[in-house]
């Protein structure tokens, strides 16, 4: 994945990138980093929009997502300051910021390719299942599951974990020209198969990806798992 954007930025030096934090991405952001310090990358004139942030914790907050950030990718790389975009989750008005998010991305022409994590609940970025789905960037309120799965950064204290966040909503995520989903490990195996194969349901978030036209799923052996069952076997040639 890292060198299929690598080269998507050579061919277009101004992308606008969607980025995910979680552990899933590290291994791509290493890969970015090691590119750019090969100088094969070069992220100046590349934008970015990180997909979500917790409610509460600052930017120097080193558990915050722009924290995590800094650390996997934006202080290893060239990337522009003033280019670099994350919502503020101190924000004294959380309907402001999320407005002021969705403006930003509509002034630097939309999102070119968004790259999404899977949560073992079916969520992207914080779009968490429920009854409904918030189309633009918004505040959610975090599950039991995805407050859980965030613990690490919080030394496993469930308690200091927030309970809100801010997020790109689904619309704004369906609006980015090409969605590439990236899970590795065998717990996504069954969010992955009910992603691709079942009914599009606010149950389950990541299943509105089926309503994109340039949408592209990247999986492990472990977490296709489920998938490879139901794949003829000239399907499988492509998995590593």
């Amino acid at each position: 994945m890292a060198d299929d954007v690598i080269q998507a930025v050579v061919a277009h030096p101004g992308l606008v990138l969607g980025l995910p934090a979680g552990r899933t991405p590290v291994p791509f952001y290493r890969e970015l980093v090691r590119a750019h310090r090969e100088h094969r990358l070069n992220l100046a004139r590349v934008t970015t929009f990180n997909l979500d942030e917790f409610i509460g914790v600052p930017a120097s907050d080193p558990r915050s997502y722009h924290a995590f950030m800094d650390r996997q990718l934006f202080g290893h790389v060239n990337c522009t300051p003033r280019k670099i975009n994350f919502l503020d989750g101190m924000a004294d008005d959380t309907d402001r910021e999320c407005r002021r998010y969705e403006r930003a991305i509509a002034r630097a022409g939309g999102i070119d390719i968004m790259i999404l994590g899977l949560g073992t609940n079916g969520h992207i970025g914080f779009n968490e299942p429920g009854g409904f789905l918030i189309a633009a960037t918004h505040r959610t309120r975090l599950t039991p599951a995805t407050r859980r799965a965030n613990a690490a950064l919080f030394d496993f204290r469930m308690a200091d974990v927030p309970r809100e966040a801010l997020s790109i909503g689904i619309a704004t995520i369906l609006g980015a020209r090409r969605i590439v989903l990236l899970a590795t490990g065998a717990a996504k195996a069954r969010c992955v198969e009910r992603t691709l194969t079942g009914p599009v349901t606010p149950a389950l978030p990541a299943s509105f990806l089926q309503l994109h036209q340039n949408t592209e799923v990247w999986l492990d052996r472990a977490a296709a798992r489920r998938l490879l069952r139901r794949a003829p076997l000239s399907r499988r040639a492509g998995l590593p």
